[in-house]
């Protein structure tokens, strides 16, 4: 004989219903089944609604009375087309029943648990029944039996405590008896010894079922519900969750207690104490294996972690003070307290200080457990021996369980690692000895973040996600964009980097999905997108609170620059292409260096110099190896050097460099290019990462412009300067020529000073045959005193500039 017991959602339609149906004719034709159901979906929270309206003198109870009345006539009418007079009369009957209930408490606004158990109980009546004809209308062989008949309890109204000895007796003799094929019984309700309606409390039906299940020593019970089973995590936060195979009783537990409402556990003791195995199953999908509860722990599956859960809504109470320390007998007058009023204590950590004890509670019993409290403890706080009990609310707790997880080395430390380095700190642990569960308690706002870091971590095929939001969209963000797209399939396959675009903004406007943006439409997106605003952008990466956040600037602008300290601090990494933080005050440069390791928030800036040429990690390695930087040499503008390999006296400077804008290797702005601040930024920078304290001021900068060219004020007056002093630039050219070199923009460091100028290269120099817009950076170290070692490649343009930050981003991703 099979158990089966189908919740609100399986029969809250007349699809789910036909489904229920399908499913009992598929296992009837095998052997006897006995099917438990809940009531009707939210038809239970509607009947507690119009009590309460009612209790009130409040005549909105008669518009829950029409919702309830019209929910189960037009599911009888779909299902039943031809009904019966008699089973309409019934259900009307029923319906009138309850119509004169709810008149009564009404008229007495009164509603005790006594008549409370009457009143719900309609809903598992009226929901069996309309099954039950469902069933015979199609010529099934079904019956209702009212469970009613055959579970006896005390008069405990509301949370009825079961007589087992003539409840189980009940049980046995009926379907001894019974021939029919098909049982129907709702869920939930009973009667005590001496005939009154009651009900079976939180999971009833669930207890229904395991009542009937253990009694008749079934080899599994059934639960059937609207999901596939008891999932890794929350399906509805975690979108990579998938449903777990098997579980220990133990386990399913844990989980349940957690905030898993696919069953509650206390409600199951009765298989629980048999051995006899849940199966959970989906309505919807029956063929889907779900979940399969027993008593093996090991259940051959050798994952630690089995899944992980939250409660939410939970305020943190700490009873703390000197007085407490080695004084024996406060915790028991604490929780004494606390059973007194009722309030159920759902997290308890204590240090081995003595000095504080801390628990978790329901947000809403908050206030009336700290009155409580402070009463009991109104003599130690009025000598100052203890403090009034402090409370924190909006918090929440997530659980990692599993009954393998003491097998396994460094779980706590996985966990609380992967927690911290997402900026989600952690108020409150408790891990038992059995090590079935550890749990912290975090704030409200961060438990999605927590649950995906911590499903990432423990869940998944250690394919980590980033989450990548792009300010400048310009040419370089353009091809950023387009190579994440490109690579997006590699990078999963190859890397284990699940790497998603979740928001993108130019200077006028800014879009974002939680998802990630199709990076196929984004610019018609982005064309149509709300008004952008730098502090706007920052809110919404902080409001999305999504795990692995990278924020991209993309832009050579100031005021971006300025805002990265507030991403670091929010433990969002940085990539930057804008050289402009780097390269401004050494107090702010190291503060931005000192916030990304406090907040374990990577801050890289490769393609501040040498755009994607890897300079700055190699410096950063041999830094790292022990070894010492001695001087820098380097052509670190490939918009320079264009200009100057292009450049003779065959063509104008100012074609040249007009050419170079226009084919990108330039800022907007030639001028920050020429003037050579450029590159000073770029050899501060080596400067700093070599471990040298220095300022923009203090490189000397010997330009080659002309006291026109910089005095210029905008770039088509900079332009006009450049034709005007053409003789000047050929003069330069003609030197060189003479001396047969050729011009190159160079930067050097000597290990505590540094130059930027132009500089006529002899042949024989590294530097000499340096083509295109190639950089050159030449280390001389310690361990490379004589022959540097050198970088060289391609140091300008929008493709490598992007597959630098690419490359930063992958690296955070590593």
């Amino acid at each position: 004989m099979n158990v089966l017991k189908f919740g609100g959602t399986s029969v809250g339609s007349t699809e789910n219903i036909k489904r229920v149906i399908a499913i009992l004719n598929n296992y009837s034709q095998e052997e006897p089944v006995i099917c438990v159901v809940s009531a009707v979906g939210g038809i239970t929270d509607k009947l507690l609604k119009a009590g309460e309206f009612a209790q009130h003198k409040n005549e909105h109870y008669l518009s829950e009375f029409k919702t309830i009345k019209e929910i189960h006539l037009n599911l009888l009418s779909e299902l039943i087309p031809n009904q019966s007079e008699a089973v309409k009369e019934y259900v009307e009957s029923k319906l009138a029943s309850l119509k004169s209930l709810l008149d009564g408490i009404y008229l007495i606004n009164e509603l005790s648990p006594k008549t409370s158990d009457k009143l719900v109980s309609f809903g598992e009546l009226l929901s069996s029944y309309i099954v039950a004809e469902t069933m015979k209308s199609q010529g099934l062989n079904a019956v209702r039996k009212n469970s009613q008949d055959l579970i006896v309890t005390n008069s405990k109204f509301t949370k009825a405590e079961v007589n087992y000895g003539i409840t189980n007796m009940n049980i046995r003799e009926y379907f001894k008896n019974a021939n029919q094929k098909i049982t129907i019984l709702p869920g939930f309700i009973s009667k005590s010894d001496s005939g009154e309606i009651t009900t079976l409390g939180r999971g009833g039906s669930d207890f229904t079922a395991a009542i009937i299940a253990a009694a008749l020593k079934v080899n599994r019970l059934e639960i059937w519900t609207d999901v596939n089973g008891m999932y890794t995590a929350n399906p509805k936060l975690v979108k990579q969750a998938y449903p777990i195979e098997r579980l220990s009783y133990q386990e399913a537990m844990e989980l349940s207690h957690f905030g898993a409402k696919v069953l509650y556990p206390p409600s199951l003791q009765p298989v629980l104490v048999l051995d006899i195995p849940i199966h959970i199953k989906n309505t919807t999908d029956p063929n889907a294996h779900g979940t399969v509860i027993t008593s093996d722990k090991s259940n051959g599956f050798s994952k630690a972690a089995k899944g992980i859960s939250n409660i939410s809504n939970i305020a943190l109470l700490t009873l703390q003070g000197n007085g407490m320390i080695g004084i024996p007998g406060f915790s028991k007058r604490l929780f004494e307290t606390l059973a007194q009023e009722k309030i159920n204590v759902i997290f308890i950590t204590q240090a081995s200080s003595e000095h504080s004890i801390c628990f978790g509670i329901d947000e809403n019993d908050a206030a009336l457990a700290a009155e409580s409290i402070n009463l009991t403890f109104e003599n130690e706080i009025s000598l100052l021996k203890i403090d009034p009990i402090l409370i924190e609310k909006e918090l929440s707790i997530v659980a990692l369980v599993g009954d393998n997880m003491k097998n396994h080395q460094g779980i706590s430390g996985r966990m609380f690692s992967a927690l911290g380095k997402n900026n989600i700190n952690i108020r409150a642990i408790a891990q038992g000895a059995s090590e079935k569960n550890i749990s912290a308690v975090i704030a409200e706002k961060d438990v999605k973040k927590a649950l995906n870091t911590l499903h990432e971590r423990f869940f998944e095929d250690q394919t980590k996600q980033l989450n990548v939001y792009i300010t400048g969209v310009g040419n370089v963000g353009e091809r950023l964009v387009e190579q994440i797209h490109q690579q997006k399939k590699y990078v999963k396959e190859h890397l284990k980097i699940n790497m998603r675009v979740i928001g993108l903004s130019n200077s006028r406007t800014m879009i974002f999905d939680e998802s990630g943006l199709s990076l196929k439409s984004w610019k018609e997106q982005l064309a149509s997108g709300e008004k952008a605003t730098l502090e706007g952008f920052l809110e919404r990466v902080k409001t999305l609170n999504l795990r692995n956040s990278i924020f991209v600037d993309v832009t050579a602008n100031e005021e971006v620059s300025k805002i990265y300290a507030d991403y670091l601090r929010e433990s969002i990494a940085v990539v930057a292409c804008n050289k402009i933080a780097c390269s401004s005050t050494f107090e702010n440069y190291s503060n931005l260096k000192r916030l990304s390791v406090k907040y374990n928030a990577p801050f890289l800036f490769e393609t501040n110099v040498g755009a994607g040429l890897p300079i700055i990690d190699t410096l950063n390695h041999l830094i790292a190896s022990g070894d010492k930087i001695t001087s820098i040499q380097a052509v670190l503008s490939g918009s320079l050097n264009f200009v100057f390999n292009n450049f003779d006296d065959s063509g104008s400077f100012h074609d040249v460099v007009k050419q170079a804008q226009k084919e990108g290797y330039t800022e907007p702005d030639p001028r920050i290019d020429l003037s050579g601040v450029d590159v000073a930024r770029k050899i501060l920078i080596l400067a700093r990462e070599s471990g040298t304290k220095m300022n923009l001021e203090d490189i000397e900068n010997d330009s080659f412009l002309t006291e026109n060219n910089l005095k210029s004020d905008s770039v088509d007056d900079f332009y006009k300067t450049l034709i005007a002093d053409e003789a000047h630039f050929q003069k330069l050219y003609a030197s060189a020529k003479k001396n047969d070199c050729q011009l190159k923009y160079v930067a050097e460091f000597d290990g505590e000073k540094a130059k930027v100028g132009l500089k006529e290269i002899p042949k024989d120099h590294p530097f000499y045959n340096l083509k295109g817009k190639d950089n050159i950076v030449m280390f001389f170290t310690q361990r490379y005193p004589e022959q540097p070692l050198i970088i060289k490649g391609a140091g300008a343009g929008a493709d490598v500039t992007a597959s630098g930050l690419f490359a930063d981003i992958i690296r955070i991703g590593n």
